[in-house]
């Protein structure tokens, strides 16, 4: 048995600025004698930690080559114990004096918890059963000259997790374990949709025209051209572009950035996948979304029932597919569907404690109503389609109700996941609704978009009837490592600087 997965950081039990003072010192001492700890260029590994537990019978007594962090470290007279760290796990390490020799030994016994060491020794199992390196020789490979965190508290202060994402990696090792799944499920999204004749592309992240979703932008200058830019809030206009061009399927994989909020499930830059698919519409959209969803679970996690933060969340099965106004009527028994008169529909909102828009309409009425008090109750895996024109200026009507448009978003655990349309593709109705936008944004609407003359004169060339799905990336990795916050399952999410 190992019991090497939870062995204890051990540092010592001094004030910080003294035991730095003193690792400077050792380091030094080690200049001075000739043994520079960051000179070495490369150190040659042919295993690790988990593959020798993993596989005992294969390295037993053979003797290996293996680098990490010393985690801990015990010396008892003229043998001593040591955990290190590498990238897989942790295993122990045995250091005799006979072995090495008293000057290595007394190289080791200097050491100290977070150097970086190469070990070449011979594998075992101890007589209480705790498979072990024995070292034959080692070198100091990178000298640790901070301490890392407190013996039995470890890093649990969420603050210095994420602004030193590097030494919650190193002393949290399960924390890394999220990050290889996000791995996992990107490539398995790009494996999805490759397959299925899907073409990646690259679209610009410098725009001159803030377009393709309703977000408040970042604005940056150009020098040369001395003018204002805004990092992009959605690729959608450059990806329909290209439909007008010619591909029947693309899609990306990137970083968006939105000037806005900061809470659990926001953070102003995050990932996201845009497709478009020619000739088709937001049912296969929706086919794709409950497909891909379903496929990455069972590739990365291995089953299709998740549980996330003591819920259960059940992706397999044919998901729900509601609209927007049966789904208000059945939660606060406000009737859009019968009820037009807009002077009626207001006060029947505040009743129910809607905070109104400005110059309400049925469209906007109706979303307020959803906003508010309907998507925090909707647990799914949920489509809710058919979303009023006010709210989608880029999707395309509904022929049966022009009120409406052939839109959805999906929730899972009262999370909007993702929004997908038919693709609006008639540039005059495309064009007033940008005019539309233009207004809203002189009437000091911030998020809403401009004018983009360029994409209504590609829509004058002709797009396809096209189906387009946007699905926050960041947000499925939640899910899928039952993360609490979107900063959980980020490298480096943004922080107000200290002072």
């Amino acid at each position: 048995m190992n019991d090497t997965k939870n062995a204890p950081v051990v540092t010592e039990a001094a004030d910080e600025n003294e035991i730095i003072a003193l690792r400077r010192e050792r380091l030094k001492e080690l200049k001075a004698a000739g043994k520079d700890p960051f000179c070495e260029v490369s150190y040659d590994v042919d295993a690790y930690s988990a593959d020798i537990v993993a596989d005992l019978d294969a390295y037993e007594g053979k003797c290996v080559s293996i680098a990490g962090r010393i985690m801990s470290k015990r010396v008892m007279g003229k043998a001593a114990f040591a955990h290190i760290r590498d990238s897989k796990g942790d295993i122990q390490l045995y250091f005799r004096i006979d072995e090495l020799g008293a000057e290595k030994y007394d190289d080791f016994k200097k050491s100290d918890i977070g150097d970086i060491i190469g070990v070449k020794g011979d594998v075992f199992v101890t007589h209480k059963g705790e498979i072990s390196v024995k070292v034959k020789d080692f070198i100091l490979l990178t000298k640790s000259l901070r301490p890392l965190p407190e013996k039995y508290h470890g890093l649990k202060d969420t603050e210095i997790r994420y602004r030193q994402r590097y030494l919650d990696l190193i002393v949290n090792p399960e924390v890394k374990d999220v990050f290889k799944k996000r791995s996992a499920i990107i490539a398995a999204i790009r494996e999805f949709l490759n397959d299925r004749g899907f073409i990646e592309v690259e679209t610009p992240i410098l725009n001159t025209i803030m377009g393709g979703a309703n977000a408040r932008p970042f604005i940056t200058h150009h020098n040369t051209l001395d003018m204002d830019m805004y990092l992009r809030i959605a690729p959608e206009l450059y990806l329909k572009r290209l439909i007008v061009g010619g591909f029947d399927k693309v899609y990306e994989l990137g970083r968006l950035f939105r000037n806005e909020g900061m809470d659990t499930k926001h953070n102003p830059e995050f990932t996201t996948m845009e497709l478009y698919e020619a000739y088709a519409d937001y049912h296969d959209m929706m086919d794709i979304t409950e497909e891909l969803y379903k496929y990455c679970a069972l590739k990365v996690l291995g089953t299709t029932k998740l549980s996330y933060q003591g819920e259960t969340v059940e992706l397999g099965g044919e998901w729900e597919r509601v609209t927007m106004a049966d789904i208000v009527k059945k939660v606060t028994g406000l009737d859009f569907n019968a009820e037009t008169d807009v002077g009626i529909l207001k006060k029947q909102a505040a009743a129910a404690g809607v905070e109104l828009p400005k110059d309400p309409t049925w469209g906007s009425l109706l979303y307020e109503v959803f906003d508010q008090k309907v998507e925090e109750t909707l647990t799914g895996p949920i489509f809710v389609i058919d979303y009023p024109v006010e709210v989608s200026p880029l999707a395309k009507r509904k022929p049966s109700d022009p009120r409406l448009t052939e839109r959805f978003e999906f929730f899972i655990n009262a999370r909007e996941m993702g929004n997908a349309f038919s693709e609006l593709n008639d540039p005059e109705d495309q064009r007033a609704r940008f005019e539309d936008q233009v207004k809203k944004r002189a009437g000091g609407d911030e998020e809403a978009q401009m004018m983009d003359e360029d994409y209504v004169t590609a829509l004058e060339y002709g797009l396809p009837p096209t189906g387009g799905l946007g699905i926050g990336i960041d947000r499925m990795i939640m899910l899928f490592t039952d993360s609490a916050s979107i900063r959980d399952v980020l490298l480096f999410p943004t922080m107000k600087p200290l002072k």
